[in-house]
Protein backbone atom coordinates (compact mmCIF):
# COMPACT_ATOMS: atom_id res chain seq x y z
CA UNK A 1 0.00 0.00 0.00
CA UNK A 2 1.16 3.15 -0.91
CA UNK A 3 2.55 5.82 2.01
CA UNK A 4 1.28 9.04 2.99
CA UNK A 5 4.48 10.62 0.70
CA UNK A 6 3.28 8.82 -2.74
CA UNK A 7 -0.22 10.24 -2.01
CA UNK A 8 1.18 13.93 -1.43
CA UNK A 9 3.35 13.84 -4.04
CA UNK A 10 0.06 12.84 -6.22
CA UNK A 11 -1.66 16.05 -4.60
CA UNK A 12 1.05 18.04 -5.69
CA UNK A 13 1.22 16.94 -9.25
CA UNK A 14 -2.72 17.24 -9.87
CA UNK A 15 -2.45 20.61 -8.03
CA UNK A 16 -0.22 21.80 -11.02
CA UNK A 17 -1.37 20.13 -13.65
CA UNK A 18 -4.82 20.29 -12.75
CA UNK A 19 -5.85 23.01 -10.65
CA UNK A 20 -7.55 26.11 -11.52
CA UNK A 21 -9.36 24.91 -15.01
CA UNK A 22 -12.03 23.03 -16.21
CA UNK A 23 -11.06 19.20 -16.67
CA UNK A 24 -12.92 16.30 -17.89
CA UNK A 25 -14.09 13.38 -16.65
CA UNK A 26 -14.93 10.13 -17.33
CA UNK A 27 -15.14 6.38 -15.96
CA UNK A 28 -14.49 4.45 -19.02
CA UNK A 29 -14.81 1.09 -16.54
CA UNK A 30 -18.36 2.68 -15.51
CA UNK A 31 -18.19 2.09 -11.84
CA UNK A 32 -17.91 5.71 -11.53
CA UNK A 33 -20.23 6.87 -14.41
CA UNK A 34 -22.91 9.27 -12.78
CA UNK A 35 -20.38 11.02 -10.56
CA UNK A 36 -18.18 11.87 -13.26
CA UNK A 37 -21.01 13.64 -15.41
CA UNK A 38 -21.60 15.69 -12.89
CA UNK A 39 -17.92 16.76 -12.53
CA UNK A 40 -17.24 16.32 -16.18
CA UNK A 41 -15.96 20.00 -17.61
CA UNK A 42 -15.83 21.26 -14.11
CA UNK A 43 -13.31 23.37 -12.84
CA UNK A 44 -10.90 21.72 -10.28
CA UNK A 45 -10.49 24.01 -7.40
CA UNK A 46 -7.31 22.39 -5.49
CA UNK A 47 -6.14 18.91 -4.54
CA UNK A 48 -4.65 17.91 -1.37
CA UNK A 49 -3.68 14.58 0.77
CA UNK A 50 -3.91 13.99 4.51
CA UNK A 51 -2.46 10.70 4.94
CA UNK A 52 -3.49 8.05 2.32
CA UNK A 53 -5.94 9.34 0.98
CA UNK A 54 -6.30 11.99 -1.58
CA UNK A 55 -8.90 14.89 -2.20
CA UNK A 56 -10.31 16.47 -5.46
CA UNK A 57 -12.14 19.53 -4.45
CA UNK A 58 -15.06 20.76 -7.05
CA UNK A 59 -15.78 23.15 -4.86
CA UNK A 60 -20.25 23.18 -4.09
CA UNK A 61 -20.07 19.80 -6.47
CA UNK A 62 -18.25 17.87 -3.89
CA UNK A 63 -15.32 16.51 -3.75
CA UNK A 64 -13.71 13.11 -5.15
CA UNK A 65 -11.94 10.58 -2.23
CA UNK A 66 -9.74 8.59 -3.24
CA UNK A 67 -8.11 5.52 -1.67
CA UNK A 68 -5.56 3.37 -3.00
CA UNK A 69 -5.89 0.94 -0.85
CA UNK A 70 -3.44 -2.58 -1.68
CA UNK A 71 -4.00 -1.67 -5.84
CA UNK A 72 -4.80 1.29 -6.90
CA UNK A 73 -2.40 3.28 -9.05
CA UNK A 74 -2.67 6.56 -10.90
CA UNK A 75 -0.80 6.46 -14.42
CA UNK A 76 0.06 10.03 -16.01
CA UNK A 77 0.32 10.81 -19.13
CA UNK A 78 0.75 13.86 -21.73
CA UNK A 79 -1.84 14.54 -24.02
CA UNK A 80 -3.15 13.18 -26.24
CA UNK A 81 -5.26 10.82 -25.17
CA UNK A 82 -4.82 7.16 -25.88
CA UNK A 83 -7.39 4.71 -25.45
CA UNK A 84 -8.02 3.46 -22.21
CA UNK A 85 -6.06 0.30 -20.74
CA UNK A 86 -7.11 -2.26 -18.02
CA UNK A 87 -10.70 -1.40 -15.90
CA UNK A 88 -9.91 2.69 -15.82
CA UNK A 89 -12.14 3.88 -12.85
CA UNK A 90 -11.79 7.71 -13.32
CA UNK A 91 -9.60 9.73 -16.42
CA UNK A 92 -8.74 12.85 -15.47
CA UNK A 93 -8.05 15.11 -18.39
CA UNK A 94 -6.42 18.90 -18.25
CA UNK A 95 -4.97 21.26 -20.71
CA UNK A 96 -2.07 19.29 -20.89
CA UNK A 97 -1.73 15.54 -19.17
CA UNK A 98 -4.70 13.30 -18.41
CA UNK A 99 -4.52 10.88 -15.73
CA UNK A 100 -5.87 7.06 -15.38
CA UNK A 101 -6.98 5.53 -12.11
CA UNK A 102 -7.39 1.71 -12.02
CA UNK A 103 -8.06 -0.23 -9.10
CA UNK A 104 -8.65 1.64 -6.23
CA UNK A 105 -10.04 0.83 -2.53
CA UNK A 106 -12.29 4.14 -2.83
CA UNK A 107 -13.27 6.43 -5.43
CA UNK A 108 -16.44 8.65 -4.40
CA UNK A 109 -18.05 11.71 -5.15
CA UNK A 110 -18.28 13.25 -1.36
CA UNK A 111 -19.83 16.45 0.23
CA UNK A 112 -17.77 18.50 2.69
CA UNK A 113 -19.79 17.11 5.54
CA UNK A 114 -18.45 13.40 4.62
CA UNK A 115 -15.02 15.00 3.74
CA UNK A 116 -14.69 16.24 7.17
CA UNK A 117 -15.46 12.86 8.85
CA UNK A 118 -12.85 10.65 7.09
CA UNK A 119 -10.56 13.79 8.34
CA UNK A 120 -11.68 13.72 11.79
CA UNK A 121 -10.94 9.76 11.83
CA UNK A 122 -7.24 10.08 11.00
CA UNK A 123 -4.24 11.30 13.01
CA UNK A 124 -1.87 13.66 12.25
CA UNK A 125 -0.22 13.62 8.91
CA UNK A 126 3.51 14.25 9.48
CA UNK A 127 3.05 16.19 6.06
CA UNK A 128 0.78 18.67 6.56
CA UNK A 129 1.51 22.26 8.01
CA UNK A 130 -1.70 21.99 10.18
CA UNK A 131 -0.83 18.65 11.67
CA UNK A 132 -0.47 18.28 15.64
CA UNK A 133 1.65 16.16 17.07
CA UNK A 134 0.47 16.12 20.53
CA UNK A 135 -2.57 14.15 18.76
CA UNK A 136 -0.64 11.64 18.52
CA UNK A 137 1.10 11.77 21.88
CA UNK A 138 -2.34 12.01 23.77
CA UNK A 139 -3.09 8.35 22.06
CA UNK A 140 0.28 7.03 22.17
CA UNK A 141 1.00 7.70 25.86
CA UNK A 142 -2.41 6.18 27.04
CA UNK A 143 -1.53 2.99 25.14
CA UNK A 144 -0.60 -0.58 26.38
CA UNK A 145 -0.32 -1.36 22.35
CA UNK A 146 3.10 -2.03 21.03
CA UNK A 147 4.72 1.69 19.25
CA UNK A 148 5.08 -0.64 16.00
CA UNK A 149 0.82 -1.46 15.93
CA UNK A 150 0.26 2.33 17.00
CA UNK A 151 2.80 3.91 14.38
CA UNK A 152 0.86 1.99 11.74
CA UNK A 153 -2.62 3.05 13.43
CA UNK A 154 -4.03 5.45 10.49
CA UNK A 155 -6.72 7.06 13.81
CA UNK A 156 -3.10 8.04 15.59
CA UNK A 157 -1.07 8.59 13.06
CA UNK A 158 -1.74 9.30 9.30
CA UNK A 159 0.47 8.40 6.26
CA UNK A 160 3.27 6.26 8.24
CA UNK A 161 2.95 2.69 6.44
CA UNK A 162 5.50 -0.33 7.40
CA UNK A 163 8.90 1.13 5.39
CA UNK A 164 8.19 4.42 7.58
CA UNK A 165 7.20 2.78 10.92
CA UNK A 166 10.52 -0.24 10.79
CA UNK A 167 12.83 2.62 9.50
CA UNK A 168 12.15 5.04 12.63
CA UNK A 169 11.95 2.95 15.13
CA UNK A 170 15.43 1.74 14.08
CA UNK A 171 16.83 4.65 13.79
CA UNK A 172 15.76 5.76 17.21
CA UNK A 173 16.87 2.90 18.76
CA UNK A 174 13.28 1.95 19.72
CA UNK A 175 11.88 -1.76 20.08
CA UNK A 176 9.29 -2.34 18.41
CA UNK A 177 7.24 -4.11 20.87
CA UNK A 178 7.63 -1.63 23.52
CA UNK A 179 3.98 -0.40 24.61
CA UNK A 180 3.34 2.93 24.01
CA UNK A 181 3.23 4.32 27.03
CA UNK A 182 6.83 3.44 27.75
CA UNK A 183 7.92 6.09 24.91
CA UNK A 184 9.71 9.21 26.73
CA UNK A 185 8.19 12.07 25.50
CA UNK A 186 11.45 13.83 24.34
CA UNK A 187 12.05 10.52 22.05
CA UNK A 188 8.59 11.00 20.77
CA UNK A 189 9.36 14.35 19.75
CA UNK A 190 12.48 13.79 18.10
CA UNK A 191 10.53 10.69 16.07
CA UNK A 192 8.25 12.85 14.65
CA UNK A 193 10.83 15.42 13.97
CA UNK A 194 12.30 13.15 12.35
CA UNK A 195 9.19 11.59 10.12
CA UNK A 196 8.97 15.11 8.81
CA UNK A 197 12.25 15.10 8.03
CA UNK A 198 12.10 11.59 6.09
CA UNK A 199 8.73 11.95 4.82
CA UNK A 200 9.03 15.45 2.98
CA UNK A 201 12.60 14.18 1.49
CA UNK A 202 9.75 11.53 0.09
CA UNK A 203 7.58 13.63 -1.86
CA UNK A 204 10.40 15.58 -3.09
CA UNK A 205 12.51 12.41 -4.90
CA UNK A 206 9.76 9.90 -4.62
CA UNK A 207 11.10 7.14 -3.01
CA UNK A 208 11.49 6.47 0.61
CA UNK A 209 15.48 6.69 1.33
CA UNK A 210 16.54 6.05 5.53
CA UNK A 211 20.09 5.46 5.96
CA UNK A 212 22.91 8.35 6.57
CA UNK A 213 25.53 9.01 4.43
CA UNK A 214 28.22 6.97 6.22
CA UNK A 215 25.58 4.32 5.51
CA UNK A 216 24.91 4.66 1.69
CA UNK A 217 26.48 1.79 -0.98
CA UNK A 218 29.47 4.11 -1.79
CA UNK A 219 30.66 5.26 1.75
CA UNK A 220 30.50 1.01 3.08
CA UNK A 221 31.61 0.16 -0.53
CA UNK A 222 28.31 -2.55 -0.68
CA UNK A 223 26.13 -2.93 -3.49
CA UNK A 224 23.08 -0.80 -3.79
CA UNK A 225 19.77 -2.16 -2.70
CA UNK A 226 17.73 -3.93 -5.12
CA UNK A 227 13.90 -3.96 -4.30
CA UNK A 228 10.74 -2.48 -6.08
CA UNK A 229 10.33 -0.05 -3.55
CA UNK A 230 13.68 1.40 -3.94
CA UNK A 231 15.34 3.84 -1.84
CA UNK A 232 18.16 2.85 0.58
CA UNK A 233 16.57 1.70 4.48
CA UNK A 234 18.40 0.18 7.23
CA UNK A 235 15.74 -2.76 8.24
CA UNK A 236 12.94 -2.80 6.12
CA UNK A 237 12.90 -6.06 4.10
CA UNK A 238 16.61 -6.87 4.87
CA UNK A 239 15.53 -10.21 6.74
CA UNK A 240 18.60 -12.34 7.49
CA UNK A 241 21.05 -9.85 6.47
CA UNK A 242 22.98 -7.80 8.50
CA UNK A 243 22.44 -4.61 10.12
CA UNK A 244 24.37 -1.61 8.46
CA UNK A 245 25.58 -0.76 11.62
CA UNK A 246 26.47 -3.73 14.05
CA UNK A 247 25.90 -6.63 11.85
CA UNK A 248 23.89 -8.54 13.80
CA UNK A 249 21.29 -9.95 11.46
CA UNK A 250 17.96 -7.88 10.68
CA UNK A 251 15.13 -9.90 12.72
CA UNK A 252 11.14 -9.89 11.06
CA UNK A 253 8.02 -11.27 12.61
CA UNK A 254 4.15 -10.77 11.91
CA UNK A 255 2.33 -8.52 14.13
CA UNK A 256 -1.29 -7.58 13.07
CA UNK A 257 -1.02 -8.86 9.93
CA UNK A 258 1.81 -7.24 8.46
CA UNK A 259 6.01 -7.28 7.93
CA UNK A 260 7.51 -6.43 11.06
CA UNK A 261 11.69 -5.78 10.81
CA UNK A 262 14.11 -4.69 13.27
CA UNK A 263 17.63 -5.07 14.41
CA UNK A 264 17.92 -7.14 17.95
CA UNK A 265 21.09 -5.06 19.10
CA UNK A 266 20.07 -1.45 17.63
CA UNK A 267 16.76 -1.62 19.39
CA UNK A 268 16.96 -4.00 22.44
CA UNK A 269 13.90 -4.76 24.45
Amino acid sequence: MPEGHTLHRLARLHQRRYAGAPVSVGSPQGRFTAEAATLDGQVLTSAEAHGKHLFHHYGPLGTVHVHLGLYGTFAESALPEADPVGQVRMRLAGRTHWTDLRGPNRCELLDAAQVDAIKARLGPDPLRRDAKPDRAWERITRSRSSVAALLMDQAVLAGVGNVYRAEVLFRHGVAPLVPGRALDRALWNDMWADLVTLMRAGVRVGRIDTVAPEHLPAAMGRAPREDRHGGEVYVYRRTGMPCLVCGTAVAYQDLAGRKLYWCPTCQPG
